[in-house]
């Protein structure tokens, strides 16, 4: 189970209020919150995402869908992170995680101000009892005023839940679509992850990394997350030669090349 909250520097989970407090097996990164999401493809969405989890109240239910890569998990999280800070209640529960559990751990989620489902797609392989759970809990959040907003990797028109009532209740949803971000972006995301983190990440140790990790934001922040302790262990800055020493030997990096070593003042974020 992850640690109760407390922010950590380098992106373990922290939970927002849950209703009645009920612990669930899950919590959220640190760094997926809205400042952190490049929203230069999409700045109105985001725009309303941040304004609805702060007035979460009778908002109709919102369906965000997108590739790997595109930021659902992370604008979700955002969304919670949010409405915590303006004092509401909200629920992170991603399917993908909670699909091996009883579906028992959704009863009383409907108290919460913003329920966030992550990765409904997992509902066609999860068993009818988490399809009708679900249908129970999207007519609870109803009937309490509250805003659920869910994701998944297909569009709507692809969506089988295997329980038609409850594919009938999703799709009067607000409906929009992410667009993953280009290599500029993700560039963008990652030095900016870096800089959060205390690092300095020269241009072309980002570039060399984007040309050869999983091109997805998510992907890349937990490679930084590695790489941070990696740095701070071995006192060596992210120059390419360290980083291609880290990732190839899958160790700390203190065994890199002596030329990583830092040179003058300034060495690895905290």
């Amino acid at each position: 189970m992850d640690p109760p909250d407390s922010p950590d520097p380098r992106g373990a989970p922290r939970r927002v209020n849950t209703p009645a407090q009920l612990a669930l097996p899950v919590g959220l990164r640190d760094h997926a919150t809205f400042d952190s999401f490049d929203d230069t493809a999409q700045p109105l969405l985001i725009a309303e995402l941040r304004v609805a989890a702060s007035s979460p109240g009778g908002r109709q239910p919102t369906w965000l869908w997108g590739a790997p890569g595109s930021g659902r998990s992370h604008l979700l999280q955002a969304v919670c992170a949010a409405a915590a800070e303006a004092g509401h209640t909200a629920a992170y529960l991603p399917l993908e995680q909670l699909a091996a559990v009883d579906p028992g751990v959704l009863e009383g989620q409907e108290r919460a101000a913003v329920i966030c489902l992550d990765d409904l797609d997992q509902l066609a392989a999860a068993g009818q009892r988490w399809r009708e759970a679900l249908f129970a809990l999207y007519n609870a959040v109803r009937d309490t005023d509250g805003w659920l907003v869910f994701t998944t990797a297909t569009p709507p028109s692809a969506f089988h839940s295997g329980l038609p009532d409850l594919d009938s209740r999703l799709a009067a949803a607000a409906v929009h679509r992410l667009t993953p971000l280009d290599d500029s972006g993700l560039l963008r995301a990652l030095v900016a992850r870096a800089a959060r983190l205390g690092l300095e990440l020269p241009e072309e140790t980002a570039r060399w990394l984007l040309a050869r990790a999983p091109r997805d934001a998510e992907s890349l922040f937990a490679l930084l997350d590695h790489l941070d302790v990696a740095a701070l262990q071995a006192q060596r800055r992210l120059t390419v030669p360290f980083v291609r020493a880290v990732l190839a030997k899958g160790s700390d990096g203190r065994e890199a090349r002596a030329e990583d070593a830092p040179r003058g003042s300034g060495g690895a974020g905290p």
